[in-house]
């Protein structure tokens, strides 16, 4: 219980990713107003657009949190998308607090990091289902469904109340890699009571729904098997299911898969270390490129969502 006069609040803070793609950053606080203790979601990237020529990112404005940087209990990474932890590397040393994220999340950014040198960055391993307190929070990571391994949506948990953080997220059964959003352990969490839902919502007023990856890997392996020459598929580096996808339909087709891009290469080794490439055959490097026959040869390209 609070002091007597004491007058806790849970507040929210959005820094950025919110009326916008990418940037992703969220503060939530608890304690009376000139007394919080925060906890940041995320701290990602944006894009830069033509109205910021000679740009290739835009970082978020972390002036607030270097002003409160005593009462921050840690950084927590939902997934290892760069527009939710692609700043991680340039602005953990102005803020220098645990952070707090999965296995492939780790690896990607400590394979990046090694690339891009920019000094440690201590990273507490944390597991879905396993809840851990942070000061007067309590977290618990749940897995979701994404173009990502090991998505995840928070339950942030205070006196005041639980609060479920989503993060990035679609409904897939039948994902080719990695598990279902955990629908059971939401609606669980959901009859115990919650205050306040804080959700992705890009592509919201679409209409319609995104198809299964398993639906996409269908059309990818009649793609490979009709062509006759060589092919070049372009992905995110980080969706490591098409990655997965493309392979099969690269195997059944008798193809090599020569991967191209230091990105792609760094999130496909992460990936394999964890067992999510397991089954596959060998990938090629651009060096084995010019020997191979152009109707044995797959190309796999980082650089677009695909």
């Amino acid at each position: 219980m609070p002091p007597p006069g004491r007058r806790d609040q849970l507040v929210f803070m959005p820094i950025g990713g919110v009326g916008e793609i990418g940037m992703n950053l969220g503060l939530y606080g608890y304690g009376p107003e000139r007394d919080r203790t925060w906890l940041v979601v995320d701290l990602g990237i944006a894009f830069a657009g033509p109205d910021l020529p000679g740009a290739d990112v835009i970082l978020p404005d972390v002036s607030y949190l270097e002003e409160e940087r005593g009462n921050i209990a840690g950084i927590l990474i939902t997934h290892a998308h760069e527009d939710h932890f692609g700043a991680l590397l340039d602005l953990w040393p102005r803020l220098r607090v645990p952070v707090y994220a999965t296995a492939f999340t780790k690896g990607l950014f400590e394979a990046k990091r090694a690339s891009d040198p920019g000094g440690d960055v201590p990273i507490t391993l944390v597991k879905p289902g396993e809840p851990f307190d942070l000061g007067p929070f309590n977290v618990e990571y749940i897995n979701v469904a994404h173009s990502i391994p090991e998505s995840n949506a928070l339950a942030i948990r205070t006196p005041l109340g639980t609060v479920i953080h989503t993060g990035d997220w679609k409904l897939d059964d039948t994902p080719v890699l990695g598990l279902p959003t955990d629908a059971a352990r939401l609606k669980a969490i959901g009859d115990e009571g919650v205050l306040a839902l804080v959700c992705d919502s890009t592509n919201a007023m679409r209409e319609g729904r995104s198809p299964s990856e398993t639906e996409v890997a269908a059309s990818l392996a009649e793609i490979v098997g009709a062509a006759k020459q060589r092919i070049a598929f372009t992905t995110f580096a980080s969706n490591v299911g098409r990655t997965r996808s493309i392979a099969l339909a690269a195997a059944a087709a008798r193809r090599e898969v020569v991967v191209v891009g230091r990105a792609m290469s760094r999130a496909i080794d992460v990936a394999g270390e964890l067992g999510y490439l397991d089954g596959l055959p060998p990938f090629l490097d651009q060096d084995d490129f010019a020997h191979l026959p152009r109707h044995r040869v797959v190309l796999l390209l980082t650089g677009s969502q695909g």
